[in-house]
């Protein structure tokens, strides 16, 4: 038998239920039982990936055809769970993984050249906590798209409109660059005109300006924090692994094995949606959370967002 969050109690007289008001009670309670019980939820330390959240109540009473979040999604830190993290010299910190000893790893998506619907579903309904890194030049589909993420079907097809339905799904949106260049190959001015642009146009079209900055190919100099510091970037990040078509992982450590805290690089690439199904289940089965990278950037120091 299943009870909610507590007993229906009480007979007839005395203030008790009747017979028939405690049938009726108990028959809405077998429906609700059938119906699943209690919801998902969001809050404290049990977060990752959680299939089907709760569908908003329709006017005529039934569920939506599409389901709202219940708040951002992924593992949260516990108390005194993260180790700081701190730039030096006033500059922002560069972040290749998360300090902690739990098993939780995070996911970051950059470019913007491939813009599957069926990604933002998956994304949806399997409750994926992401980071996004958008590139101008990827997300409005200038120029051609970089060979490494092949050819595609939806290049462009949505715009910042694509990104705007992410961050609908408590996905951050942060900053990739103008045009993907090589930093180290720029001036002082010419990296901050790449990244101060690009922290321009994410704030325009999607609303917050961002507060992390991914340089491509992972390239950067001091002059790359500089710049960045200028455009109001509060961190760096890089990654520890990266996966390729197919969800393979290519570690970049010597035992070629996840650790805790670890940063995952992916791409807006061809068949994304059912490699991420792949990741996600490879992830789970080596026990594995997926946690909410903003959620632990801010107890490692209060790397928060711009308004």
């Amino acid at each position: 038998m299943c009870w909610g969050r507590g007993t229906v109690r009480g007979g007839a007289g005395r203030g008790g239920l009747g017979p028939a008001v405690l049938a009726g009670v108990l028959v809405a309670l077998a429906a609700g039982c059938a119906g699943g019980g209690t919801g998902g939820g969001t809050g404290g330390d049990t977060g990752g990936v959680v299939t089907g959240p709760s569908a908003k109540p329709s006017a005529t009473g039934g569920p939506t055809s599409r389901p709202t979040p219940q708040g951002p999604p992924g593992a949260l830190p516990r108390a005194g769970e993260v180790g700081p993290i701190r730039g030096e010299n006033g500059l922002p910190p560069v972040i290749s993984s998360i300090p902690t000893r739990r098993k939780v790893v995070f996911l970051t998506i950059d470019d913007g050249w491939e813009q599957d619907p069926g990604f933002v579903k998956l994304v949806r309904d399997r409750r994926v906590p992401i980071t996004a890194f958008a590139m101008r030049d990827a997300v409005e589909a200038k120029g051609s798209p970089d060979p490494a993420s092949g050819p595609g079907r939806y290049v462009g097809a949505g715009k910042w409109g694509y990104f705007r339905q992410l961050r609908d799904l408590h996905v951050p949106v942060e900053n990739h660059t103008l045009t993907h260049p090589d930093l180290r190959r720029l001036p002082l001015d010419g990296q901050r005109r790449e990244i101060c642009g690009a922290a321009q146009v994410v704030g325009k079209e999607i609303g917050t300006r961002p507060a992390l900055f991914r340089p491509p190919f992972g390239s950067y100099n001091t002059d790359t924090l500089r710049a960045a510091r200028r455009c109001g970037v509060k961190a760096v990040l890089l990654w520890t692994a990266t996966v390729q078509p197919g969800g393979k992982i290519a570690y970049q450590v010597p035992d070629k094995r996840l650790r805790p805290g670890d940063i995952l690089l992916l791409h807006f690439r061809p068949n994304l949606a059912a490699d991420f199904r792949v990741l996600i289940d490879k992830i789970r089965r080596r026990g594995f959370e997926l946690g909410n990278l903003q959620a632990y950037l801010d107890a490692a120091g209060g790397v928060r967002r711009a308004g």
